[in-house]
Formats: structure tokens, C-alpha cells, sequence
């Protein structure tokens, strides 16, 4: 699939010619960065860091909160590395720095090395420095401590003159279960179908900036349909995951969806395009679109406003939801206009009966001593936190999102209690 590219040099997007020859500045890459993390991880690369002459880093770590990112350039330690993994990088890339003796100190499904080659030869330092070195010698020797390579074909960055199908072939079975990235030379979706068939992603970036083709049309490459019509089935869900129904697209609706960011499909009673709420006032905010292991059917992940997915007026087309969604929806119909007399109203207006409600909660929790107890307890504990996070203006999806990013980080924190903090403070 496509992976989009964002090179950053003193604080401002550039896309450079053989890595030298200053081509193009797009400006801001927060911008650059939501479009582009709609269809799945981007590559972050700073290049002040990777020549040595400054640091783009708060930026980037700006753009860890907008987009899933793989991130490099200067990263050239084992700290450096899991300080940006603690940071939230999905990935990072190690050029000069990936050595044995580094890589077997970090994750190995979180990091990718990068093999600059011109002319096949590995090239260090910006590209200036020649080693004697193959792709292959490099793949052979890293192929079983890293998640991926990158390989970047330097002869041809930047210039869009096409990627060599043979190498590409050659080097993505040569990486074995390390996922191969090529970079240099992308011209057309067609090189990124290629690319995906032979089991590697494109890395992108000049023929995105240019315009030589859309975002769309490089993520809808290598789609494939078994369909007479041609569409692709596409699961709906929302922020947390669930189902909310099952729809078509196809290359023109995913086109929209990613122009306008919104649920935009394909109307298959109608024809032509469907964009979900524009009569009903159900709209959708798109969050991401995703394609599955073989390629012909989607997932498009959105944000669903109004009362629900479904034409009937539940939330899904499954019926209404259950479980932390349904208690999170009725929280925050609460939240809206709770009545008079409810318990719900009587713990917003009262802050110190829901600390005491949540605080003696949690201590039964702790106490149980039976499954079913422990189950009874804990619902109370989860519905007392969840009106506690709702009023602040949190949602049952950010908090799930930070459990993930937890799930991510390298270091690991003690964990140790903090004096006085279930008392409420100091005696």
C-alpha cells in the first residue's frame, strides 16, 4: 500500500532531488499530515537530524498526535529510538544506527531499517559516504531483528522516473517476514500495485506534491474487486471499532471520502455516489480508511453524528449498541439534559457525592471476593469513572486510544502509588 512521506527541513515540508537538489517546500506538515493519515501510516523523516544541522523534533511530536507515523532521521542510539516509541511513533527508522547491537535492544516489529542505496551500493551520511556494501548483504544480516526495511533507490528520488519492478521483486522475497518499503521513483499508481503485489509498500512523496496522482488514487492501486460491478464491500465502524453496517465503495466514492472527509460510499439502489447524512443530518466525519489482507474489501472508521447509522434509526444496522457504548450514549444524553430527580443529575450537580461514590466503589471493587461480586463492583466503579471522564469533556474512545498508546510505550513506569492521593490530598 502507499505510505505517504513528509521530509521536514527547518520546521517546513521539502521534497528533495537525489537528496540534495532543493526541489519543492509544501509548508506546514501538521496540514500534510491529517490529510495523509487517513489512509494509514505516513513516514516522518527529519532531515535537519539525519545531516546533522538542527532538529525538527516538537514538530514531529506534533504530528504523532495527528497521524500514525513511522518516524527517522537522526535517530542514532537505542535512546533516541525509545524515546520516540515512548512518544508515540508507530515505528522508527534506523539508518547508519541499525547494528546488531542496537537493534537487538529494541522491538523488533517497531523498527525499520533504512538501506540507502545508489546503484545498489549503500550509502551513509546523507548519501555522501559509499560502504561497499549490497542491499542484499544488509538485508542478510538485519532480515531477523527488524519489522521492515526501507529501501530507498537514491539514483532515482525524487525524480519519479518509475521503480524498478525486477529489484523490487527481488528485494521484498529477499526480506522474508520483514515488510519491505521502497522509496525513489514512484511515478504512478501503477508502480505502487506493483510494489504491493510483489509483497512491498511505496514510500511517496514528490509524485503526491506535484500532483502526478491524488492520494485516492494511490491508496485505491491496488485494490482489487471480484465483484461484476466492481465496488468494494466496506465495513463501517466507529472510533472504538464497532460495526455500524455494511456499505460499498468504489474508486470514485473513496475519492470523495478522503477529498471531503466524510462517509461517502457508493449508492447501489440509486447509483453514483451516497454521502451518508446529507438528507438525514446523520453525517459522518471520516477517520480513516484501511483495506484488508487481500485487498478487496475496506474499512472506513468515522466519527457518526445524529442518531445513528442505520436508515431505522438505531445506531447500527444490528440493532442499537450495548455494553461501555450504550452506557457512554445514555451518559451523554445525560450530560445533555439529565432530569430532574435522576441519579445521573443528582452526580452532576453534586461533585462531592461522585468522588465519594467512585472513591468507596473502587475500595468494594478491591474487596470482592467472588467473580460475580467482583463483576458487580466493577460496573459501578466503570459507570461512576465514565460520568467522572464525560463531564470533564472526555470520551470513552480517547480513553481507549490512550490505553493503546500505553500498550506501545518501551518504558515502563513503576506504577508505584502516590502518597495520599485516594484521601484526597494532605492531613
Amino acid at each position: 500500500m502507499i505510505i505517504p512521506s513528509i521530509d521536514i527541513a527547518d520546521g517546513s515540508t521539502v521534497q528533495l532531488v537525489g537528496g540534495k537538489d532543493h526541489a519543492l517546500d509544501a509548508g506546514d506538515p501538521r496540514p500534510i499530515a491529517e490529510r495523509f493519515g487517513l489512509v494509514g501510516e505516513i513516514a516522518v523523516i527529519d532531515l535537519d537530524a539525519a545531516r546533522g544541522i538542527g532538529s525538527n523534533k516538537e514538530l514531529i511530536k506534533d504530528l504523532l498526535s495527528i497521524a500514525p507515523c513511522r518516524v527517522g532521521g537522526g535517530i542514532r542510539d537505542v535512546e533516541t529510538a525509545i524515546e520516540w516509541l515512548d512518544a508515540g511513533a508507530r515505528k522508527v527508522i534506523l539508518g547508519t544506527a541499525a547494528t546488531p547491537e542496537i537493534l537487538r535492544e529494541l522491538p523488533r516489529d517497531r523498527v525499520i531499517a533504512a538501506l540507502d542505496a545508489e546503484h545498489d551500493d549503500i550509502v551513509v551520511e546523507g548519501w555522501t559516504k559509499a560502504t561497499g556494501l549490497k542491499i542484499e548483504d544488509r538485508i542478510d544480516e538485519l532480515r531477523d531483528l527488524v519489522g521492515g526495511f526501507l529501501v530507498t533507490f537514491v539514483e532515482l528520488e525524487g525524480r519519479m522516473g518509475g521503480l524498478p519492478e525486477e529489484r523490487v521483486r527481488a528485494l521484498a522475497a529477499r526480506a522474508g517476514d520483514a515488510r519491505m518499503t521502497v522509496a525513489g521513483g514512484v511515478r504512478t499508481p501503477d508502480d505502487i500495485a506493483m510494489a504491493d503485489a510483489a509483497g512491498a509498500d511505496s514510500q511517496v512523496g514528490m509524485a503526491l506534491y506535484t500532483g502526478a496522482f491524488s492520494l485516492a488514487e494511490g491508496f485505491s492501486a491496488p485494490l482489487k474487486s471480484d465483484r461484476p460491478d466492481g465496488l468494494y464491500p466496506t465495513v463501517v465502524t466507529d472510533e472504538r471499532g464497532v460495526s455500524l453496517g455494511l456499505v460499498y465503495s468504489s474508486d470514485e466514492s473513496i475519492a470523495e471520502a478522503l477529498r471531503t472527509k466524510r462517509g461517502v460510499y457508493h449508492s447501489r439502489s440509486r447509483g453514483g455516489l451516497w454521502v451518508k447524512g446529507e438528507t438525514s443530518g446523520d453525517t459522518q466525519e471520516l477517520l480513516s480508511i484501511a483495506p484488508d489482507c487481500d485487498r478487496d474489501a475496506l474499512r472506513f472508521t468515522v466519527r457518526q453524528a445524529g442518531g445513528g447509522f442505520c436508515h431505522t434509526g438505531t445506531h447500527t444496522c444490528f440493532g442499537n449498541q450495548t455494553g461501555l457504548a450504550a452506557l457512554e450514549r445514555t451518559i451523554a444524553s445525560r450530560l445533555a439534559d439529565a432530569p430532574e430527580g435522576s441519579y445521573t443529575r443528582r452526580l452532576l450537580d453534586d461533585p462531592a457525592l461522585l468522588r465519594a461514590k467512585l472513591l468507596e466503589e473502587a475500595g468494594e471493587l478491591i474487596g470482592a471476593d467472588t467473580p460475580e461480586d467482583a463483576v458487580w463492583e466493577a460496573a459501578d466503579v466503570i459507570y461512576f469513572a465514565l460520568v467522572a471522564a464525560m463531564q470533564r469533556g472526555a470520551s470513552l474512545a480517547e480513553i481507549e486510544t490512550m490505553l493503546d498508546g500505553r500498550t506501545r510505550k518501551v518504558t515502563r513506569r513503576p506504577g508505584d502509588a502516590k502518597p495520599n492521593k485516594i484521601s484526597g490530598g494532605s492531613r
